[in-house]
């Protein structure tokens, strides 16, 4: 069975590394990576699914904010990922996004993002590593428990914004020991999920390496409809 094709967005300044890491998850789980970007050809009909990747903030004017403790904006990046953020969603192409990823999903359906997180969950242990030394409880039926297991899970911290209000048709999907949403998800079909830490980094952990393998499987049946679609309009 051919390899189904994930377009990989990626931050301008650190791209060139974390691309490969995807690219390597997205092969063990069976597909092929291209990286899109800005300045880069994008084009959602030529791929089967899109990872949104991590790095940079997401510019608070997307969700009615003001300008806070954000730092690194790029707002070529932000214009670039809200649009193939929510035609995807539209489209029903297989979405996962991966720290500002998963903001990012939630911009474009609507819902908002806290800029200073760790500040709201003063409690909470202020962890910044690709190191999994955060726990986050995942929250039974969900389709993130039925991908992963339920069981807790040890994930790595590399963000400063959260997720706050949630947009249209998404459910929290995991949660950390303070209460600070580490993933969402759509409710419904089709398959979209966004998880705030970095999975490619664990790609040596059975578990992270499922959400590949859970995007890759949605990929593969997206892109097998696709295909019967143009077939039947072909033969008319």
């Amino acid at each position: 069975m051919s390899r189904p094709l994930i377009a990989v967005t990626t931050s301008q300044r650190s791209g060139w590394r974390i691309f490969p890491l995807v690219w390597f998850n997205l092969w063990l789980a069976g597909a092929r990576a291209v990286r899109w970007g800005v300045g880069r050809p994008a084009d959602l009909g030529a791929v089967d699914g899109l990872i949104i990747g991590g790095g940079d903030d997401v510019g608070p004017e997307l969700y009615g904010g003001v300008l806070g403790v954000s730092a690194t904006l790029d707002r070529a990046r932000d214009d670039l990922e809200r649009g193939l953020a929510t035609e995807a969603l539209e489209i029903g192409l297989p979405v996962l996004g991966i720290c500002r990823g998963a903001q990012m999903m939630n911009v474009a359906l609507g819902g908002t993002l806290d800029q200073d997180a760790w500040e709201t969950f003063g409690e909470a242990e202020k962890i910044k590593t690709i190191l999994p030394k955060r726990d986050v409880d995942v929250m039974y039926d969900t389709h993130l428990a039925r991908i992963c297991g339920p069981e807790r899970m040890r994930v790595n911290a590399l963000h400063t914004q959260a997720v706050e209000a949630l947009g249209r048709g998404l459910r929290v999907a995991a949660r950390d020991s303070w209460g600070m949403i580490q993933a969402v998800e759509r409710v419904e079909d089709p398959f979209a999920l966004g998880v705030q830490w970095h999975p490619e980094h664990l790609f040596y952990a059975r578990r992270q390496r499922l959400l590949f393998k859970a995007l890759v499987a949605a990929a593969r049946a997206y892109g097998a409809s696709r295909g019967q679609v143009d077939a039947v309009l072909k033969q008319r």
